[in-house]
């Protein structure tokens, strides 16, 4: 395991949001979900792909909080460009990927500290 520095730790902007509108991605390599996150005021509406398909319905989805990396550049991925890196945590022998959430509702925008 390489180390970073604290101050290279600083510099990764982690938010929290919460998933509006969920739509299928069947373009994407490994079975995924297209994600719109409501940011809050300083940062909006943001895209994302996220490998979420296996625990999670897109019906399951929308209302939740998540925690992202707001950031990185955007990556394509197939057609579409993710604007942000949603947080999950992957289960033992590819079971799915569990999302990181925080334990109580917080305003959209929250910074991570």
């Amino acid at each position: 395991m390489s180390q970073i520095s604290f101050d290279d730790f600083l510099k990764v902007d982690i938010r929290v949001g919460t998933i509006v509108e969920v739509q299928p991605f069947p373009q994407a390599r490994k079975p995924a979900w297209q994600l719109l996150v409501d940011f809050g005021p300083e940062l909006g509406l943001k895209r994302s792909s996220a490998q979420l398909t296996t625990l999670y319905t897109s019906e399951e989805l929308v209302g939740k909080q998540v925690l992202a990396v707001v950031n990185f550049p955007p990556r394509q991925i197939a057609n579409f460009f993710s604007e942000v890196l949603v947080l999950g945590l992957e289960q033992e022998h590819g079971s799915g990927v569990v999302l990181l959430q925080p334990e109580r509702k917080v305003a959209n925008g929250a910074k991570m500290s």
